[in-house]
């Protein structure tokens, strides 16, 4: 969007929240870059410049504004709803690759060359993988040096810098501040608090529904992983250098996070994770624009806008969980998968509800008995088949995936049918696309509206609603008064 430069000029003038994250706006005459809703006085146009990511304003020398804090926008949505090589480098890179394996090991798990990757990026986005690394570095560092009390040397080494001397030159450059000096002007009441324990505010585009995004990740909870206590959603996270509880409650702007962690560098990960779970990246405008082209649909969206796709903290553990939902109830999938986590998941500890386990490893479960397990003997099968190859790393579900590929694998599985390849690509590839004519609900709801219910015939009449049948899924769900949709009280 960042080339078109009259669109990029009308956002700028009226302010227009929903473009953050889509560009940035470079102020040649004060050297500062903002996001397209800063609320002070626009400047000329021809003293604009329009950049594609924060790293591409910071290589080109200007620094953070202090008013609008462009560092903390909302992710743009092309990474969430694209498959190509630059979106799959953008989700890698946000999920701290870089910062724990360099560019070679970015570039080892996209299969391509470093230079292939470096140029790709630079064409796009105007920076390459390290110089985005370190604009994600130098966010995290503001937002340790303002929400805690952590010495600048242990916030250094959290954030990921190799060295305090690179922390305190990237956030002077970045920022114009000394790292002190940005302490200095965060609220009191913001710093402090427990070690480990940080209070963040998550942002995104509105509208935002939060009935059908927190009732579904709710009501699906596995017991021990996840619960709803006090208005907040909460769960474990396994994380690279240790393990985290989240909580997250919405609120009418922001969504709050609390994130106690056992490791502080895990924090930009386990704030990536959290954002994408939670599909805040998404531009609900665009989604329910085109949805309202449907007359069906448009009533659904006119009433409860904003539904975002629930979606994982953990790409192999919902594969998991789909294989033990296929053909029973919501209750029973929970059963199921709770007592996995009681016999093989790892203990943890939380002083402040009932989560008691982090959700078992894909090695953990590779060698279960089969015959322990109380299910039908085929989906015994279709279980250990897939977590074996997830172990072996036959299978690979993460941000890195290619979704064509892990769709075919995923087919090839025994007891995997289109359902369950299209609900892992939907819930934890991240595919907008995706689409359930054979779910149950989904065809209940065609019923209901009058849409045809046969799975050929509504997969023929969704093509209306591409790129977005995800979304549509959503509102199709809404219907139903299955507990998904209703945020707990």
């Amino acid at each position: 969007m960042h080339t078109d430069v009259e669109r990029c000029v009308r956002a700028v003038r009226s302010k227009d929240a929903r473009f953050d994250g889509w560009f940035f706006t470079a102020v040649v005459t004060t050297g500062i870059y903002c996001r397209p809703s800063c609320p002070a006085v626009p400047p000329r146009p021809a003293n604009m410049r329009f950049l594609p990511s924060a790293a591409a304003c910071q290589q080109a020398g200007f620094r953070a504004c202090k008013r609008c804090r462009p560092d903390t926008s909302p992710g743009s949505p092309e990474w969430n709803q694209r498959a190509d090589l630059v979106a799959r480098a953008m989700r890698l890179i946000a999920d701290g690759v870089v910062d724990r394996e360099g560019v070679p090991g970015l570039a080892a798990r996209l299969g391509y060359s470093t230079r292939q990757i470096e140029r790709q990026l630079l064409a796009e986005l105007g920076a390459g993988p390290l110089a985005l690394a370190r604009a994600q570095r130098a966010q995290t560092a503001r937002l340790l040096i303002e929400t805690t009390s952590l010495s600048m040397a242990d916030i250094a080494f959290a954030a990921g810098f190799a060295s305090v001397r690179t922390f305190n030159d990237t956030v002077r450059e970045v920022f114009a501040l000394a790292p002190t000096d940005l302490r200095a002007r965060a609220p009191r009441s913001a710093q402090g608090g427990t070690a480990g324990v940080l209070t963040l505010r998550l942002p995104f585009r509105a509208p935002l529904n939060p009935d059908n995004l927190f009732g579904h990740l709710a009501a699906t909870a596995v017991p021990g992983v996840e619960e709803w206590r006090d208005g907040a959603y909460r769960r474990t996270l396994r994380l690279p250098y240790g393990h985290g509880i989240v909580a997250l409650s919405p609120r009418p702007d922001h969504i709050a996070c609390r994130l106690t962690l056992s490791d502080l560098r895990d924090l930009t990960v386990a704030t990536s994770r959290c954002r994408r779970m939670l599909d805040l990246d998404a531009d609900p405008v665009a989604v329910d624009d085109q949805l309202r082209t449907d007359p069906v649909l448009a009533p659904l969206v006119g009433k409860a806008p904003g539904r975002r796709v629930p979606r994982t903290v953990d790409e192999a553990e919902f594969a998991v969980r789909a294989v033990l939902g296929q053909q029973v109830s919501t209750a029973a999938a929970r059963t199921h998968a709770a007592r996995l986590v009681t016999a093989h998941g790892e203990p943890v500890d939380d002083p402040d509800g009932g989560l008691t386990h982090l959700f078992p490893e894909p090695a953990a479960l590779a060698s279960v008995d089969s015959e322990a397990l109380a299910m039908p003997r085929s989906r015994r099968t279709t279980l250990t088949t897939l977590v074996r190859g997830l172990a072996d790393g036959d299978i690979r579900l993460g941000p890195d995936s290619d979704w064509p590929e892990t769709r075919a694998k995923l087919l090839s599985l025994p007891g995997f049918g289109p359902w369950t390849v299209d609900v892992v690509a939907m819930r934890a590839l991240g595919d907008p696309d995706a689409f359930l004519p054979t779910d149950l609900g989904v065809r209940r709801a065609a019923r209901e509206l009058g849409l045809p219910s046969t799975p050929a015939a509504l997969t023929a009449r969704a093509a209306a609603w591409r790129p977005w049948r995800a979304y549509a899924v959503q509102y199709l769900w809404a219907t139903d008064s299955h507990p998904i949709n209703v945020l707990p009280a």
